[in-house]
């Protein structure tokens, strides 16, 4: 059933309800009304008659003492005096005299021959008057007023069921114009739906659908993107795979061990590549994305440089306390993106120089800022904004050109930032802005922390 037969049906039924119950109530009202009106005619006419017998003179009461007097009959109306012994004075009809007999004071109905009667009997002088109404004139007279009081109400009735139609019709207008809309659309279309003209109420759908639209719209581009990423970074590694292995089998000896091994080192840098790749589409692609375990700076830390040789934690160096605080990112993503810093740091500073890691909360912004800083040749001011992006290299050496985009899209997701800066001294320094929660921060169990075995490496430089 259509959303529009469903409203017309139930605001009409509605209606007709409505309409239907307060016709009964005036109908009822009316009749009641109409039935006292005409009582109080009866009764009046009786008090008429008895003001009219006191005024006649003596010598027609001497007449009625030997012949009833004849009063004029009314249409649908009867009346009958008696006298105090019980004899009849005046009547109108001479053939109704069960109908008129004298009663107790009041209205009755009476019945004669198929015919009701209303009648109304009257004591004034002595004298009692009997007065009586034809109820089927009754009946004629209230139907009458029916049909005058119903036929407006059905034409108004009528009225207001074709304007409810027109109304519902002219109000879901713009839906049918929405659905026209996305009926014409074509099914590679992702451009906002158009908002002007639309109606408040039906504004929410619309946003949501357009909210949607963009959702499915950035998930195509990142489709596309980590497409064109793996297909031009993994070229590159493959080719040179697949010539090292031609070497091999067309060499013996030195030659050929050494082949073999330049193929496994290919291997593994495509490895990598695939696992940075991989990482990038999970952290821009995820809706939800929790590991359920609080993140602390003092843990993230710990476990981003557990990852590291031991020789090259040795060239580290980090504060004596963390400040306290749990980080509103989950703690896998936290530890990926400070130990892709601290490998790009490694990686390119020179050989044996420190590396050093700070932390520092600001209660202000709510937020915690991890530094790293080497002390290597660094970048020029112009280029410091071109390190997070893709595949790009800044350095001849080795590596996918990803790890500091991974940082940045971690960054990006949960609200932080990451930006780099030239120190006095030389060298480079990435600086990680994550925001905090509010929630109360766990003690810090380094006996529970866990490596995590994702080899991410830093942008050559």
């Amino acid at each position: 059933m259509s959303l529009r037969t469903r409203l017309v049906l139930t605001l009409g039924a509605t209606l007709l309800l409505l309409w239907g119950l307060a016709a009964a109530w005036l109908m009822r009202d009316l009749y009641q009304q109409v039935e006292a009106t005409l009582d109080q005619r009866l009764a009046q006419s009786a008090r008429m008659v008895s003001g009219l017998m006191a005024q006649l003179p003596v010598e027609v009461w001497e007449q009625a003492d030997r012949r009833a007097l004849s009063i004029p009959p009314i249409e649908g109306l009867a009346c009958q005096v008696h006298s105090p012994r019980g004899e009849i004075l005046a009547r109108t009809h001479t053939d109704m005299q069960e109908i008129l007999k004298a009663s107790e004071p009041g209205h009755a109905y009476r019945e004669e021959g198929g015919v009701t009667w209303r009648v109304f009997t009257y004591q004034r002088n002595g004298l009692t008057i009997t007065t009586a109404d034809r109820m089927d004139e009754r009946d004629l007279l209230m139907a009458n007023v029916l049909e005058v009081a119903v036929v407006p109400f059905v034409v108004a009735l009528a009225g207001s069921l074709l304007a409810l139609w027109i109304g519902v019709v002219r109000g879901l207008k713009p839906l049918e114009r929405l659905r026209d809309a996305l009926a014409r659309r074509h099914p590679d279309a992702l451009a906002p739906v158009a908002t002007h003209g639309v109606p408040h109420e039906i504004r929410p759908l619309v946003d949501a659908l357009n909210a949607l639209l963009a959702r499915i719209q950035q998930a195509i581009v990142r489709e596309q993107r980590f497409t064109n990423d793996a297909a031009h970074e993994l070229r590159t590694p493959l080719t040179a795979i697949k010539t090292h292995l031609q070497v091999a089998r067309r060499v013996e000896g030195e030659a050929a061990r050494r082949a073999l091994d330049h193929a496994e080192e290919g291997v593994a840098r495509l490895s990598r590549t695939l696992d940075q790749l991989l990482m990038l589409a999970r952290v821009e692609g995820r809706v939800h994305f929790e590991d359920g375990e609080a993140s602390c700076a003092g843990d993230v830390a710990e476990l981003a440089l557990r990852d590291a040789a031991a020789s090259e934690r040795a060239r580290v160096t980090r504060p004596s306390a963390w400040p306290a605080g749990e980080l509103a990112v989950p703690r896998e993503l936290a530890i990926t993106a400070l130990r892709n810093l601290v490998d790009n740091a490694l990686r390119h500073g020179p050989e044996g120089s420190p590396v050093a890691i700070t932390a520092r909360r600001d209660a202000l912004d709510g937020t915690l800022t991890f530094g790293v800083r080497d002390h290597g040749p660094g970048v020029a001011e112009a280029e410091l904004d071109q390190l997070p992006r893709r595949f790009w290299r800044a350095s001849p050496q080795q590596g996918s050109g990803l790890g500091l985009a991974i940082v940045a899209a971690i960054a990006e997701r949960f609200g932080g930032r990451l930006a780099f800066a030239r120190p006095e001294g030389g060298g480079l320094e990435a600086r990680l802005t994550l925001p905090l929660t509010t929630g109360p921060v766990p003690p810090a169990r380094p006996e529970s922390l866990q490596g995590i075995n994702d080899n991410d490496e830093g942008n050559p430089r």
